[in-house]
């Protein structure tokens, strides 16, 4: 297992698959999720980039400290792990809170961004949004991990899916089953305590931006990705029809079809830029 080394002390693993000299794709998930949110995407990135996938602190193999955590913290620990990979730069794609911290990424280290994929999530809380999470820590915290799955569970996986999809999201989405009470509560409290006046900034953005959300979703609903788009000046919008929340393993053929043509597209323009730049050296 790989472990990359946060500054203070934290270890953070991280898994790096798909070809080995590809573009690299940074996958960041979101609350209480781990790596293998990210299963499906990164089977069909993998014949032609490096995805880079890490557990933020508090999920998965990382560690799950005690105390106040922070998402732009936890934005620092996804650049440490790029360093640990060795990587300068790479194609960054958060989910739900990952998607906030991806922002965050963005927004304070834009060298190291060659494009942005903001999927299912929002650029500030609304106040209902504010008080679910509230009662989704307190649910935890009270009752335990499994009956705040349950509670959140309608939240993330759209009605027709349910069935389905529910067996899957133990380990591949984001319903933090067997993640210790404490650090799921300090993920919620880091984004609630989020400065959400960096939403104010997102116009500085200059690298390629794709908004993805589903339709169905309730729990960032397709107003908070229009409003990201809005913002973005470089952001395209994709609304996937019939998804929800989860939309990564409850509709990962569309995710994943809709994504690629992105990156595709972001790594041409990147090769046909650099012609041009010599060109022009030359001249």
């Amino acid at each position: 297992m790989t472990y990359a080394r946060a500054t203070d002390g934290i270890r953070l693993h991280y898994e790096a698959v798909g070809r080995r000299n590809g573009p690299p794709v940074l996958l960041v998930q979101g609350l209480g999720a781990d790596k293998h949110g990210w299963d499906l995407q990164r089977l069909a990135l993998a014949p032609r980039y490096r995805t880079i996938a890490l557990d933020n602190r508090g999920a998965g193999r990382s560690d799950k400290p005690f105390g106040t955590y922070s998402l732009e913290q936890m934005a620092d620990d996804a650049m440490t792990v790029l360093d640990h990979a060795g990587v300068e730069s790479a194609h960054v794609i958060g989910a739900s809170m990952g998607g906030a911290i991806s922002q965050i990424i963005a927004l304070k280290y834009p060298e190291r961004v060659r494009s942005l994929t903001l999927a299912c999530t929002a650029c500030r809380n609304h106040p209902w949004r504010r008080e679910l999470l509230n009662s989704w820590a307190t649910a935890a915290s009270e009752r335990g991990m499994g009956a705040m799955a349950n509670e959140a569970a309608r939240w993330v996986i759209g009605p027709r899916s349910f069935r389905r999809v529910w067996p899957m999201f133990g380990w591949l989405g984001p319903m933090a089953f067997g993640r210790p009470t404490h650090a799921f509560v300090a993920q919620v409290r880091a984004i609630l305590a989020t400065d959400e006046s960096m939403a104010s900034e997102l116009g500085s953005f200059t690298m390629p931006t794709l908004v993805m959300v589903g339709n169905q979703d309730i729990l960032t609903p397709r107003g908070d990705s229009e409003e990201l788009a809005e913002r973005i000046p470089t952001a395209e919008l994709a609304v996937i029809s019939g998804a929800a929340h989860g939309f990564m393993v409850e509709h990962a053929a569309t995710f994943n079809r809709v994504f690629l043509d992105f990156l595709d597209r972001c790594v041409r323009a990147e090769q046909a830029a650099v012609p041009a730049a010599d060109a022009a050296l030359a001249s």
